[in-house]
């Protein structure tokens, strides 16, 4: 009886055993999944997430990365304030101080070619070298690659002038005439020195404010955005839709 006891017990100790690895196994593969579920859920959630005009890029490539966008997002703050300083101080020499542009360039000439024609004569005298005045060349192949790029942007604004003209889309052609309104009141309060530097400063501070508070923006934009469509719904039932449909639709469905 003894011996039958023993190994009653022997066999309860490794069945014990065995069970006991068996749910540590399907704990740890439960906890594994859970964890590989824990992963997979913030992508799947960031992937939900609205964003301002359908951004898929961080706000540094949308800015078409390098150096310039280094510059926008205060990347390097000493080179981005010498920048926004520089155009400060060129607003205020044509704004405020009503400099001229051509007065400026010619002061800065005429102050340029007199001390560098003084330093040269006067090096004779103090026993120092002449100033190395640089040759200036401007290179062929920047110049056309600029030129290329102007000329694929301006046919490309001829063309979606040509398309709204048209007549095709009314949402479109709304759009562009609400915006240019808008920008001719915005011309009649300022020129357009001002203008530009208004937009160079909205450049230095709107994407770098925007990259700090991106969530907080993009959900307030989604909630706006909601609005307006259902506003442009019910102006596109109530107006858009009675408007009478122009032959170039008619032609199509012939």
């Amino acid at each position: 009886m003894a011996e039958h006891d023993k190994d009653d017990s022997v066999v309860e100790s490794v069945t014990e055993k065995i069970s006991e690895k068996i749910h540590g196994h399907d704990s740890s593969s439960g906890s594994d999944s859970d964890h590989e579920k824990s992963k997979s859920n913030p992508d799947s959630l960031k992937s939900k997430i609205y964003r301002l005009f359908g951004r898929e890029k961080p706000v540094h490539k949308v800015l078409g990365g390098g150096k310039p966008a280094d510059v926008f997002l205060w990347r390097n703050k000493k080179i981005s304030a010498g920048v926004l300083g520089g155009a400060t101080a060129i607003w205020v020499l044509f704004e405020l101080l009503e400099y001229h542009l051509l007065t400026l360039v010619c002061h800065c000439l005429i102050l340029a070619l007199a001390l560098l024609f003084l330093w040269s004569n006067a090096s004779t005298f103090i026993n120092k070298s002449p100033p190395r005045i640089p040759e200036v060349h401007i290179p062929e192949e920047p110049v056309l690659q600029i030129a290329a790029a102007l000329r694929i942007e301006i046919n490309q604004g001829f063309a979606v002038l040509r398309d709204i003209a048209s007549g095709r889309d009314l949402k479109k052609f709304l759009t562009v005439i609400a915006g240019l309104w808008v920008l001719s009141i915005v011309g009649s309060w300022c020129n357009f020195v001002t203008l530009f530097y208004i937009a160079f400063v909205l450049l230095h501070t709107v994407p770098v404010f925007y990259e700090k508070y991106e969530d907080q923006v993009d959900a307030f934009a989604e909630k706006a955005m909601i609005e307006i469509k259902k506003q442009y719904a019910v102006f596109d039932a109530k107006v858009l839709s009675k408007i009478p449909r122009g032959p170039l639709k008619d032609k199509k469905r012939v």
